[in-house]
C-alpha cells in the first residue's frame, strides 16, 4: 500500500455531528494517481460501511478526486486501533482489485 499517506488523529472537536460519543478518532488518507482509481477503491469500500460498525467504532469513507477518506471513531484507544486495522486492510484489498482492473 506504497499509495498511503500517514493517519492523523483528529481532536476531539472535529467529530462530525452524531459521533459526540465517540471520543477518538483518525482520518486515513489515499493518494491514488488518478481519479478513476480512486472512484473503483472508493466503491469497493463504500458496501462495507455500516457492515463492519460495531458499538465501540463506525468508519465513513469519502472521495474528493484521486484521494480517498476512511474516518475511523471509536469510544475507546483499543477500539480504534482494531477499527484502523481492518479498515487499512479492506483498502488493501481494494487496491489490489483496482490494480487487476
Amino acid at each position: 500500500m506504497t499509495d498511503r499517506d500517514a493517519s492523523t488523529t483528529e481532536p476531539t472537536d472535529a467529530t462530525p455531528a452524531g459521533e459526540a460519543d465517540r471520543d477518538h478518532g483518525t482520518l486515513l488518507s489515499f493518494e491514488y494517481p488518478d481519479e478513476p482509481r480512486a472512484r473503483t477503491v472508493a466503491d469497493a469500500l463504500a458496501p462495507e460501511v455500516g457492515e463492519l460498525d460495531e458499538s465501540r467504532s463506525r468508519a465513513t469513507v469519502s472521495r474528493d478526486g484521486s484521494t480517498v477518506r476512511v474516518r475511523v471513531t471509536a469510544t475507546d484507544l483499543v477500539a480504534l486501533r482494531a477499527g484502523i486495522t481492518s479498515w487499512s486492510r479492506l483498502v488493501a484489498v481494494a487496491e489490489r482489485v483496482s490494480r487487476d482492473r
